[in-house]
């Protein structure tokens, strides 16, 4: 994929178009215009849209798993904290630089559908097993209960995802490289923020408590 820069050119056309129109008000004639490319040109790379899209999200998920990985491996010699942070940083760096695709695919993610069973199957729990494996280490100190764990777990899970399911809450507040690179900085510190104060608020507690 990497070394072909025509089919890289109408996966970012259709990774906009999508976004912007959702999949269905999509047209394959729509992807062939944004890209410049001959619609015929579609069907031989990807068979269609259907083929297109589940082509551009495999290519989305495969990459963001290896920078996932990649994450937790340069950061393996660090505290579990320190561990968790770095793969936050990874995420919402990764999510941000893939922003429309991103933001597609969580509001896919939030319908019942053929697409999302599938999607679970294979990347996202792989996904979920990478984030909970780094979160459960990091908050093993603490004494929480195993359901309060759960529970923050998920809230951790949620800020993940918020600012691409929520897009149109920011959308005039992003504008440009710059700006995003501040985004990414402002927002991955609220969540080491709050990973500070969950697991630091929780041992200050145990320690309380045993006096």
């Amino acid at each position: 994929m990497k070394n072909n820069p025509t089919k890289q050119k109408v996966i970012h056309a259709a990774s906009r178009l999508f976004f912007q129109k959702g999949f269905h008000g999509t047209s394959v004639r729509d992807i062939a215009e944004a890209a410049s490319v001959n619609v015929s040109l579609i069907s031989y790379y990807f068979k269609g849209k259907q083929g297109l899209l589940e082509y551009a999200v495999t290519q989305y998920y495969e990459a963001y798993l290896e920078t996932m990985e990649d994450a937790t491996k340069q950061t393996e010699s660090l505290s579990p904290i320190d561990n968790l942070k770095g793969l936050i940083y990874s995420i919402i760096q990764y999510k941000q630089k893939n922003h429309q695709l991103s933001c597609f695919i969580h509001r896919e993610l939030s319908l019942d559908s053929v697409f999302v069973r599938e999607m679970a199957v294979t990347y996202l729990a792989k996904e979920n097993y990478i984030i909970s494996m780094a979160f459960m280490d990091a908050v093993k100190m603490g004494k929480q209960t195993k359901l309060d764990r759960q529970f923050l777990l998920m809230q951790l899970k949620g800020m993940l995802v918020t600012p691409y399911i929520l897009h149109n809450e920011w959308k005039d507040q992003v504008i440009g490289d710059y700006s995003r690179t501040q985004f990414i900085n402002k927002y991955v510190q609220t969540i080491h923020d709050w990973i500070d104060y969950v697991i630091h608020q929780d041992v200050a507690m145990n320690t309380n408590f045993s006096k």
